[in-house]
């Protein structure tokens, strides 16, 4: 199984700076089902190519198997094309041998990163269900020239046609993390298959390896369905997940939104005493780990890295660009590595059971469940209290009869015009009072900003203790 990656970049051995690999060196690097080998069959200032070739053992790979997980027949273990044709143990090698290139990092040459570089890609033997025209579907919206040649089944036979394999030749001028990217995704999707078992965390590599192209590819699906091993649930909630990040047009939309709803709250400080009593309750639960799900811009997130009492901080927004504005909020890259090891930001949906959001102390739910359609809310019930399971739940939403006090909100009209609903205080402690006893959670309410005798506060919260 071989690949090639050739640049004619000037000086071209900057391709070692990239990939971490000295051109003059052949290296072997053990992997779970044999042994990856990185060598240079050319290196000059004016042309330099790097191979990758696996060596793979098909007899090792069936050792040790039950009969019982031979449901193809022992002798389709033994004999395949396992060892020759590029497939997804081609994308394990990928991410291992080359992990600091993919990961878009260059210690030595950080500059280069960034660089667009004229790139060629081989794979002599390339599996291809669904043909040539497969091949150009998935590369040339990505900017590729594809050149591809179908390989007969015997030179010796004509007769017997041609195979389903490809010799392809790929060209591009393309950041060489990108490239890695988009070979690590297509290569499986293009041999429709994997030799592991395809869960949920499936889902993650795909978007994160996908980031910034997957989301506008014309084939999404096809490729979705196929990366995932056709596991519908599971390409469900990833084109779940990539139909909900946001796109330029709606992240300025919701910006406005936003200002919109706290210039309405402003006169009161609103947004901040929210913040601050969380932050509280969290400290009186005497809460180590705490996941805030929907945190959006990570202004919660602020409040909570201040607190030296919290151990572990995640933040989860199903909007990629959303956690990039979090992520500069909060000075990430400059924190200091113990608080760097104190906080993440994870993209996920929070309709979808996800085993990232189990094993807090607490979540967070914070002006979230009127974003979202009712019929999606019992969704996130399940995610939350049944799947996830914190011990402390704390949930915040507008109390839409306080709106009447809000002279620059006209009446009838709710706070947010991305709110699908506001609740009375008795509809959210109906709500409250039923998610506790479904799920065997005590709920206590209070109410968040100014008290007014006849219509209560602004905000209103729900503690959730199991």
């Amino acid at each position: 199984m071989l690949l090639t990656i050739t640049t004619t970049h000037q000086p071209a051995t900057d391709l070692g700076y990239l990939l971490h690999k000295h051109p003059e060196k052949c290296q072997s690097f053990s992997l779970s089902f044999g042994k990856a080998h990185v060598f240079y069959p050319e290196s000059s200032e004016v042309k330099c190519t790097v191979a990758l070739l696996l060596d793979i053992n098909p007899i090792e790979l069936v050792r040790g198997k039950s009969a019982s997980d031979n449901r193809e027949g022992t002798l389709t273990h033994y004999v395949n094309d396992r060892p020759y044709s590029a497939s997804s143990f081609m994308s394990v090698a990928i991410s291992n041998v080359f992990r600091t290139a993919l990961s878009a990092r260059c210690k030595d040459r950080p500059e280069l990163v960034e660089q667009a570089i004229p790139i060629t890609v081989k794979l002599p033997v390339l599996p291809c269900r669904g043909g040539e025209s497969f091949l150009r579907q998935l590369f040339e919206p990505l900017g590729y020239q594809v050149e591809g040649e179908t390989l007969p089944l015997d030179e010796t036979f004509p007769e017997w046609q041609n195979s389903s394999y490809i010799s392809a030749t790929l060209h591009n001028t393309v950041r060489l993390c990108d490239l890695l990217s988009h070979l690590y995704v297509l290569i499986p999707v293009l041999d429709d298959d994997k030799h592991y078992w395809v869960g949920e965390e499936e889902i993650a590599k795909l978007l994160r390896h996908g980031e910034g192209w997957l989301n506008n590819h014309p084939v999404k699906e096809q490729i979705t369905s196929r990366y995932l091993k056709r596991r519908r649930k599971l390409a469900k909630i990833a084109l779940a997940q990539l139909a909900e990040e946001d796109n330029p047009d709606i992240e300025e939309t919701d910006a406005i939104q936003a200002e919109e709803e706290a210039a309405i709250e402003k006169p009161i400080s609103l947004n901040q005493q929210r913040l601050e009593t969380v932050t509280e309750t969290l400290k009186e639960y005497q809460v180590k780990r705490v996941i805030d799900l929907g945190c959006g811009e990570g202004k919660l997130l602020c409040y909570l890295l201040k607190n030296k009492s919290l151990e572990q901080i995640t933040g989860v927004d199903v909007a990629y660009r959303t956690l990039e504005i979090a992520k500069s909020r909060l000075k990430l890259d400059n924190l200091p590595f113990h608080q760097q090891d104190k906080i993440q930001l994870i993209q996920g949906s929070l309709i979808y059971r996800d085993k990232r959001f189990q094993g807090y102390d607490a979540a967070t739910v914070i002006e979230v469940i009127e974003h979202l359609d009712l019929n999606r809310l019992a969704a996130l019930e399940r995610v939350l209290f049944e799947f996830a399971q914190p011990k402390l739940v704390i949930v915040t939403t507008p109390n839409i009869e306080y709106n009447v006090r809000f002279a620059s909100l006209a009446s009838g009209k709710l706070r947010h015009r991305d709110h699908r609903f506001e609740w009375t205080r008795k509809e959210f402690q109906d709500w409250g009072n039923q998610v506790a006893e479904r799920f065997n959670y005590e709920v206590v309410f209070k109410g968040i900003g100014d008290v007014d005798d006849e219509v209560g506060t602004p905000t209103q919260m729900a503690i959730f203790t199991v």
